[in-house]
C-alpha cells in the first residue's frame, strides 16, 4: 500500500469527485496539482485498475473505484470507533466532547467561553480537532464529532443544528498601495466606498474552501468582478500582515484586531447588509443534549452577546 495515509487518499478522490479537475481538486486541498495525479496513479498501479474514469464529466468512480472507496471509508470508520473506545477508557472518569474548529478561528473564540466552561464542569476534558471546516462538518455528521465551531451557519448541512451569536461585520484594510487608500485617515466612514471599488483592488486573500473566502467568491460573482488576487493563505493572520505590509488590500473578521495606522492603512468597516457573518456552534440533530452539552452552549451564546453588540 502506499504510505499516504488512507484517509488522505479518501479526501483526495472526494476533491476529485467533487470538481472534476484535478487542478481545483488539489487547490481545494491545499497541495499541487502534480502530487496529487501522482497519489491516484501510484494506488492505481498498485491495485492494478482504474479507480476514477476521466474521459467524460462528471468524473465517477468506475466499479473497481466504488469497492476501493468502500474499503477506505471502512477503515476511516474502524479507526474512529478504536480512538472512541481508547479515549473512552482512559478517561472513564471524565466526560470527554470533541469540538472542531479552524485553527485561526479556535485561537479568536475558544478563549472567550471555554475557560468559563471547564470551571463549572471540572469533570470534562475537551478534545480539539483543528482541521478545515468542510472536515469539521463531515465529522459531524458522522458523530465523530459533538460540537463544530464554525462561521456563516446558513451554509451548513440540514442535518446538523446551530446556535449562533447574530450578525458581525468585515472590514478592509487599505494600505498605501492601493488606489482607494486615503492619507492620514485611520477609519474611513462606513459606506462611503462602493464595495465593487474594493473587489476591483489588488487582493490578499484566505485560501479557498475558507467560509470567509467564500462569501468573498460570492460577491464577486455578484458584482462581476474578475479578482486581482496577489496571494493567498490559510492563515487570517498571514492575510492581514501581507496586508498592513503593503501587498495588496484584505477583507477580515472584526473579530481580527488590527492597530490603527493611518500612515500605512485605513480601515474600513463594511456596511453590514453588504457582508456579514455570525459565529456559531452546531451539533448533530439526533444528538440529545445533556445538561453539559447545554452548558458548552450556554457559555458560547453568553460571551458572543457579551462581545458584540451588532444584531440582525
Amino acid at each position: 500500500m502506499s504510505k499516504i495515509g488512507s484517509q488522505d487518499i479518501l479526501y483526495y478522490i472526494d476533491a476529485i469527485l467533487k470538481y472534476s479537475n484535478y487542478g481545483k481538486a488539489a487547490k481545494s486541498l491545499y497541495i499541487s496539482q502534480p502530487y496529487l495525479t501522482q497519489v491516484i496513479k501510484r494506488v492505481e498501479s498498485q491495485l492494478n485498475c482504474e479507480l476514477i474514469t476521466r474521459n467524460k464529466l462528471p468524473y465517477r468512480l468506475t466499479e473497481q473505484g466504488k469497492i476501493y472507496y468502500q474499503y477506505l471509508t471502512s477503515l476511516e470508520n474502524n479507526y474512529a470507533k478504536l480512538l472512541r473506545e481508547i479515549s473512552d477508557v482512559s478517561d472513564i472518569d471524565k466526560t470527554v466532547i470533541k469540538i472542531g474548529v479552524l485553527p485561526s478561528l479556535g485561537t479568536y473564540l475558544l478563549p472567550l467561553f471555554l475557560p468559563d466552561f471547564l470551571s463549572i464542569n471540572p469533570n470534562c476534558r475537551i478534545e480539539l480537532t483543528e482541521v478545515l471546516p468542510e472536515k469539521s462538518e463531515r465529522l459531524t455528521q458522522n458523530n465523530e464529532l459533538d460540537f463544530w465551531i464554525g462561521q456563516n451557519s446558513r451554509n451548513i448541512s440540514p442535518n446538523l443544528n446551530s446556535v449562533n451569536w447574530g450578525r458581525h461585520r468585515y472590514r478592509a484594510v487599505i494600505p498605501r498601495c492601493c488606489d482607494l487608500y486615503q492619507k492620514d485617515i485611520a477609519i474611513i466612514p462606513e459606506g462611503t466606498i462602493d464595495i465593487s471599488k474594493i473587489l476591483c483592488q489588488r487582493l490578499v486573500l484566505t485560501s479557498k474552501g475558507s467560509a470567509i473566502r467564500k462569501q468573498i467568491d460570492q460577491l464577486l460573482n455578484v458584482y462581476k468582478v474578475e479578482p486581482k488576487i496577489i496571494m493567498e493563505s490559510t492563515e487570517i493572520n498571514t492575510i492581514l500582515k501581507l496586508a498592513t505590509g503593503n501587498l495588496g488590500l484584505t477583507i477580515i473578521p472584526e473579530s481580527v484586531y488590527v492597530k490603527e495606522c493611518p500612515s500605512d492603512y485605513n480601515i474600513y468597516p463594511i456596511p453590514i447588509d453588504e457582508l456579514s457573518l455570525d459565529y456559531f456552534i452546531a451539533y448533530h440533530n439526533e444528538r440529545t443534549l445533556t445538561s453539559m452539552d447545554n452548558d458548552l452552549i450556554n457559555a458560547f451564546l453568553t460571551h458572543g452577546q457579551n462581545q458584540f453588540d451588532i444584531g440582525e
